[in-house]
């Protein structure tokens, strides 16, 4: 067994994820699912070391013996994995994502058209939120993409790793990768500015200097997309405004206020029609009632603003849950289980 072997194996049984533990059988997450390799030999410590060191080099060896964990990507038959490699119990094991070789359109990700629009704003913050795994890079790469076919532009991502390759379009792409192309994420947000961008990508923001930096550049008339580990748009603004100390958050509010255009919140859950997955999706726009609300630090009021505000754009994630139950494509028991407000949703579902 190489590893070689087990990224084709994964990509013939349509994995999203490889684990490799020692102790444990090679590991795949299919359709959500984690299924245990047993058909392969149990990993020994020795045996996971020998297939996570073939795909590092000698910079990311170093790396891990140091921080103890390194993030890569790494290329294999026009597939791309997104790769973390950790120490456990005195040994090393490695988390992988594979990345599709090809960028999806919307509708090819079964989200929205709506999201399309997403792509028509030339300054100003979106931000697309949800759990680890359920889609987030995929749906961002989707609407950067129809920029960068559509659009005479320069767009730049900072990420880490790269996740996503763009073809050439009617844009040009710089894309950075952190630790090989730049030293941090503050390094490469405070130089960003002087490098001409109209799109900026921040694969995440991760503290409160790089919001503060994220907020900067899409105040100063460009249009920048990043993403939070948050679960609805209310959760999301009272994330962001929780970052910066207590002194700073009035003008963080005020800011926020200003420069937010949409914030996404996503969930993949399992289809009960076919195979799969299907998102689930939340989308709240800034308009002047959003606005005011983020600006006086009311964001328990937000949920009434999704709920009546559809007519405008907005989709409520209970809503959309009870129309994915009436269409077949979920169960009752999928949308209570991922339901934000069970009680919101079982108006929708009576």
């Amino acid at each position: 067994m190489d590893m070689n072997q087990l990224f084709l194996l994964a990509i013939e049984r349509k994995a999203s994820d490889i684990h490799l533990i020692p102790g444990y059988f090679p590991a795949f997450r299919i359709d959500g699912v984690l299924y245990q390799m047993s058909s392969l030999p149990i990993l020994t410590p020795e045996i996971s070391a020998q297939l996570i060191n073939s795909f590092l080099n000698d910079e990311q060896r170093e790396n891990l013996s140091v921080n103890k964990e390194v993030d890569l990507g790494y290329e294999k038959d026009n597939h791309r994995f997104r790769i973390n490699v950790y120490h456990t119990r005195n040994t090393v094991g490695a988390s992988m994502r594979l990345i599709p070789a090809a960028i999806q359109t919307i509708e090819q990700l079964m989200l929205p058209p709506s999201f399309n629009e997403l792509a028509n704003y030339n300054s100003g913050l979106v931000l697309v939120t949800g759990p680890t795994g359920e889609g987030k890079s995929t749906t961002l790469a989707s609407i950067i993409n129809r920029i960068n076919m559509n659009r005479q532009a320069h767009l730049i991502t900072i990420e880490d790793p790269i996740e996503y390759v763009y073809p050439k379009g009617k844009s040009v792409v710089s894309q950075r990768e952190l630790h090989q192309d730049t030293h941090s994420w503050n390094v490469a947000l405070r130089s960003v500015l002087r490098e001409d961008p109209d799109v900026v990508l921040v694969g995440e923001m991760r503290d409160y200097e790089s919001t503060q930096l994220v907020l900067t550049i899409a105040e100063t008339g460009h249009l920048v997309f990043s993403t939070l580990h948050t679960t609805s748009a209310p959760e999301t603004i009272n994330r962001i405004i929780d970052m910066f100390p207590s002194h700073q958050q009035n003008q963080v509010r005020a800011q926020l206020a200003g420069a937010l255009k949409a914030v996404v919140s996503q969930r993949l859950m399992p289809r009960a029609d076919v195979r799969g997955r299907i998102p689930a999706v939340e989308l709240m726009y800034n308009n002047s009632a959003v606005s005011s609300i983020i600006r006086d630090g009311k964001p328990y009021l937000l949920d009434n603003v999704l709920q009546t505000s559809e007519s405008e754009g907005f989709i409520f994630f209970e809503r959309n849950l009870a129309q994915l139950l009436r269409e077949g494509k979920i169960t009752k028991e999928t949308a209570l289980a991922y339901s934000l407000r069970p009680k919101d949703l079982e108006k929708y579902i009576r």
